[in-house]
């Protein structure tokens, strides 16, 4: 017979500081691939642009959870 499986509890407490770390870190590997732009080709520089690009919009999406987050 199988047992049934209980969904653990909503812990929603330490979000906003799950967020922040998110951020920060973010924020660090921003920082880390202008440095490692400085010694790459054009083509790997269009391609941390690129991702640079996506890395902000995380971080829009990031700042809003955290004020949403912040609301309850």
């Amino acid at each position: 017979m199988m047992d049934k499986y209980e969904p653990k509890p909503d812990d929603r407490s330490d979000n906003v500081e799950k967020l922040q770390d998110m951020v920060q870190d973010t924020i660090e590997n921003i920082e880390e691939s202008h440095e490692t732009m400085q010694y790459s080709s054009d083509n790997q520089k269009e391609k941390i642009k690129a991702k640079n690009k996506r890395r902000e919009e995380s971080l829009e999406g990031m700042r809003q959870e955290i004020k949403d987050e912040a609301r309850k």
